[in-house]
């Protein structure tokens, strides 16, 4: 089956993304909500539930696809792309992390999934912290 066009692709990861963005929003609210606001600033628990919960649903979401042979074709894709690429890509993009970093775990990549792990967190808190100072400078 012919993947789906590049018009196509884009609205479904679009389309996903905005709920997934909505859905990590709404779980921030309601750690809010049951805490209050004091209480649920003193730690991420939005973030924290969102990248579990978002981890949980990709292997689920990718052991379903393998299993039903849907990781192949327009169908497929176009779940993957919906599903997996905006729905929990816009709810929390660990869930795309910890899918990479245990694909290439499955394949006996070991060391480039640590490499991977590594490089990803120092690199991020690496930029954030440059973002910061890059800004506070100009202010």
């Amino acid at each position: 089956m012919p993947q789906p066009s590049f018009l196509a692709a884009s609205l479904y990861v679009a389309c996903g993304g905005a709920f997934g963005s909505w859905l990590r929003f709404l779980v921030g609210r309601c750690w809010s909500a049951a805490l209050g606001p004091v209480r649920a600033g003193a730690f991420p628990y939005g973030t924290l539930t969102v990248n579990i919960a978002g981890s949980l649903l990709m292997g689920l979401l990718a052991g379903s696809l393998a299993r039903s042979g849907q990781g192949a074709g327009m169908h497929g894709e176009a779940t993957r792309l919906l599903l997996a690429v905006g729905v929990l890509g816009g709810f929390t993009t660990f869930s795309s992390f910890s899918l990479d970093t245990v694909t290439l775990i499955e394949r006996g990549d070991v060391g480039t999934a640590a490499l991977y792990c590594g490089l990803s967190l120092a690199a991020g808190f690496a930029s954030l912290f440059l973002g910061l100072i890059m800004m506070r400078s100009v202010a």
